[in-house]
């Protein structure tokens, strides 16, 4: 039986932040690991090349783009996470754009929160990170082996997973954005079956938690 959704109560549709901050898959299991996150998924963005692949990226970066729940987790806490997991001067430069440190806002809300943790850090006395802070002009999504590819290594959760969100409806999975997080190590199994049971009586969590148990590692 093919389920189109996961049993996790977020709101729909979520706000979204998206950012460049080295290879995309560590990035897309380390947010896809986190309470509130609804979805996440990996691409190209900041450049202007047309249709860019991983093979041709042109002045594209790797990103990822993360949808969330601001009632669960804010903006200004995922671009505190994103400076917290990466060191600017440690990737700008490196394979010209691809691996680029980029922060992307959507509107004046946004850019007023990444001030608001920019300011922060200067007052934790934080070195000034050299990210791009640019407005966001689109996204272009990565081919699907790039997208949740930590989960896609282990042939029994891929399975599973792929069986009840077939697709492209796996990388849309706040299931399979977990379970990404817990084959990189960023969480573990405990606390997604508790965010699963968490005041949910449905029988799709039912079914989502007895999966999560039978997933062989």
């Amino acid at each position: 039986m093919t389920m189109e959704r996961d049993a996790y109560n977020y709101r729909e549709p979520g706000e979204v932040i998206t950012f460049g901050m080295g290879c995309f898959w560590s990035p897309d299991a380390l947010f896809g690991s986190r309470p509130g996150v609804i979805r996440t998924r990996v691409g190209y963005a900041g450049g202007k090349t047309e249709s860019p692949t991983y093979r041709r990226m042109g002045d594209h970066t790797e990103t990822v783009e993360v949808e969330f729940d601001p009632g669960v987790v804010s903006f200004g806490e995922l671009a505190a996470l994103f400076w917290a997991n990466h060191n600017p001067a440690n990737i700008n430069g490196y394979k010209g754009r691809q691996y680029q440190s980029l922060l992307f806002y959507r509107d004046a809300e946004q850019q007023a929160a990444i001030e608001n943790v920019l300011a922060e850090r200067r007052a934790g006395g934080l070195p000034e990170p050299d990210t791009e802070i640019v407005p966001f002009g689109g996204f272009h999504p990565a081919e699907a082996n790039h997208q949740k590819y930590y989960l896609k290594r282990h042939p029994d959760a891929r399975a599973k997973l792929s069986a009840i969100f077939p697709g492209e409806a796996l990388t849309g999975s706040t299931l399979a954005a977990r379970l990404n997080g817990l084959a990189k190590g960023f969480t573990n199994r405990e606390r997604i079956l508790e965010e699963l049971a968490d005041g949910r009586e449905s029988e799709e969590a039912r079914r989502l938690m007895a999966l999560v148990k039978s997933i062989k590692w």
